[in-house]
């Protein structure tokens, strides 16, 4: 409970748990997934328990992934119910309020979501959806729209990620800083350290400390400290 900052003014303040490992969620995850009713989930998101809602979470998770195969990409049924399942967890978005749960969540679905734009029309609706998270004043759904630029950037679309960066830029949470820092990182990784050198080159002396350092972290040694040298670091 300390580590998740269950106490008083921390960001998770209340929250409680029943001691399990994240392992041994999966494996409840992975022996009622198959069969587990999207309609019985919310049960679980409502929980008081973390781990209930991080089963919950992890089962939308795997119901998604199932029908976000190559296969079924462009199937319009699976859309239909990737689409529900999306829906279903934008609707409950504040019930994944800690970082493992939004961290272990929206990569895989919301990111999943944002990967399959066939067309600008798609593409301007799916960003206005996370637009509003990112807007929003719940730093969990804030987060959100940060980490799920993961799985763009897996996918080789850098522009998710920068926009979301631009816009949490300024962010005044330490899990920010860190939650764009990392999303940078990963960018640079899969899609162009050029890209990620050109974004710091324009906002490396306005960025957190914590930001910058996630960031570069991959770099050389004698590349990081050249970053870390930028004057006006906040």
């Amino acid at each position: 409970m300390r580590f998740f900052k269950t106490g008083p003014g921390e960001y998770g303040e209340g929250d409680e748990f029943l001691g399990l490992k994240v392992p041994q969620t999966r494996a409840v995850v992975r022996t009622v997934s198959k069969d587990f009713l999207l309609g019985e989930v919310p049960e679980l998101l409502l929980s008081k328990w973390h781990e209930v809602r991080l089963c919950g979470l992890l089962i939308l998770v795997a119901k998604f992934e199932k029908l976000a195969t190559k296969r079924l990409m462009s199937d319009g049924e699976a859309i239909r119910r990737r689409d529900e399942i999306v829906e279903m967890y934008l609707e409950y978005a504040e019930r994944a309020n800690n970082w493992d749960l939004v961290d272990l969540s929206a990569p895989k679905i919301l990111g999943g979501w944002l990967a399959d734009c066939p067309s600008k029309e798609m593409r301007a609706y799916k960003q206005q959806v996370v637009d509003e998270l990112a807007r929003s004043e719940n730093l969990w759904r804030q987060r959100m729209s940060m980490v799920c630029t993961w799985k763009t950037s897996h996918e080789g679309d850098p522009s998710w990620c920068l926009h979301y960066a631009e816009i949490h830029l300024h962010h005044q949470h330490d899990l920010m800083h860190k939650a764009v820092g990392w999303m940078l990182r990963e960018m640079g990784k899969h899609c162009s350290l050029d890209l990620l050198r050109a974004f710091l080159r324009q906002h490396a002396h306005e960025m957190p400390r914590t930001t910058l350092r996630y960031a570069i972290e991959k770099m050389s040694e004698v590349e990081r400290k050249e970053w870390m040298c930028y004057e006006g670091l906040s």
